[in-house]
């Protein structure tokens, strides 16, 4: 989640809001076929993210499936991203400190990659990609971690800038938001990382507090940036074109997480008080829709958005409140309701993957 929403969890905190008990479920774990794995974040320092998991021929979603294959040992605390690669499932644990890899078929883990410093200082691993046999991290602590996926141990750290964000591949090029989010004042850059030597080439300046980005086929990037918590700067959505490297479009609008599928921009961004999933046109940023959904179900907090490539379905988590179970929907491409399946016990459903 965005700079883990520390401030929203704190607050929910201190007013004395606690995690939901867990509610009876299936004790075993299904065998992985076709579907999706969905990540619930938990709520910080409560130690209480988990893996969900939906068969999409069944129908059956299985929660809390990471401890159903591990003993009930759990992912651990502020699970912020993950992403499939080989059969290789890697699952990026902000708060713990840790990358966790797992069987993406069986989900039964095979090492946690320690991201804390010999001084025990957790460097705060944020998201996760992949490029030829690696699989890069980005840190707040400025850097981006080169991990072998043989060995699966880090072998590089590329400095970057200060708490990096999320992260694009086009070409050979790695695209990192630089949000200097702890900063008095955000940073306001993209880094370029050239893939063959593994160094920086380059900043571009977008915009304050960069977090989320998106790319399409013609080689632009999409980021969402600011505001900042000093209240300085507005939200404002970027397209850079990787062919100049240079902004060609600003627009000032809310938006959070974000999604490039078939010349839109799918746009969710509850956390800035915007409870609906945007359409949004890649030429001008103008509204295909203000609402995607059209067939009036109700997503109270649009937490994130993913685009199944294969169908083209949408899949939206909503967070409810904050401090219960979540859901997922899955929308077909003219925003009607396919299914749903509920997170519970799980926490503030984020990051999803689809299984082929």
């Amino acid at each position: 989640m965005k700079h883990n929403r520390i401030i929203l969890f704190v607050s929910l905190l201190v007013i004395g809001i606690t995690s939901c008990k867990k509610d009876k479920d299936d004790s075993s774990a299904p065998k992985v076929t076709t579907g999706v794995y969905v990540l619930s974040e938990g709520l910080w320092q409560q130690n209480n993210s988990m893996l969900s998991y939906y068969n999409n021929t069944t129908g059956v979603s299985s929660t809390d499936f990471f401890a159903k294959t591990n003993g009930g040992t759990g992912l651990g605390d502020t699970g912020n991203d993950m992403l499939i690669y080989g059969t290789k499932l890697y699952i990026v644990m902000n708060e713990s400190g840790v990358v966790t890899v797992a069987d993406a078929h069986t989900g039964v883990k095979i090492t946690n990659i320690s991201f804390k410093t010999a001084g025990n200082v957790n460097r705060q691993p944020r998201y996760v990609t992949s490029y030829k046999g690696k699989v890069l991290v980005s840190n707040w602590d400025g850097k981006v971690s080169v991990i072998d996926t043989t060995s699966l141990a880090i072998e590089k750290d590329i400095n970057i800038g200060p708490n990096l964000e999320q992260m694009a591949i086009l070409g050979d090029k790695l695209y990192v938001a630089v949000s200097g989010a702890l900063n008095a004042v955000s940073d306001s850059t993209v880094s370029i990382v050239d893939l063959t030597t593994m160094t920086e080439t380059k900043k571009i300046t977008v915009g304050y507090n960069p977090g989320y980005m998106t790319s399409d086929e013609a080689g632009n990037l999409y980021i969402s940036c600011g505001p900042d918590y000093a209240g300085l700067y507005k939200s404002r959505l970027v397209k850079v074109s990787t062919a100049t490297n240079s902004v060609v479009k600003v627009a000032d609008t809310a938006v959070g997480r974000i999604k490039y599928y078939n010349n839109a921009l799918y746009a969710a961004a509850s956390y800035y008080g915007v409870a609906t999933v945007r359409k949004l046109s890649t030429t001008d940023f103008s509204q295909v829709s203000a609402n995607f959904v059209t067939d009036g179900t109700k997503v109270m907090n649009p937490y994130n958005v993913n685009v199944d490539p294969a169908n083209g379905d949408v899949y939206v988590t909503d967070a409810k409140d904050y401090k219960t179970s979540g859901e997922v929907f899955c929308f077909d491409k003219n925003g009607n309701k396919k299914f749903n399946f509920s997170t519970s016990p799980a926490i503030n459903p984020s990051t999803i993957v689809f299984i082929k």
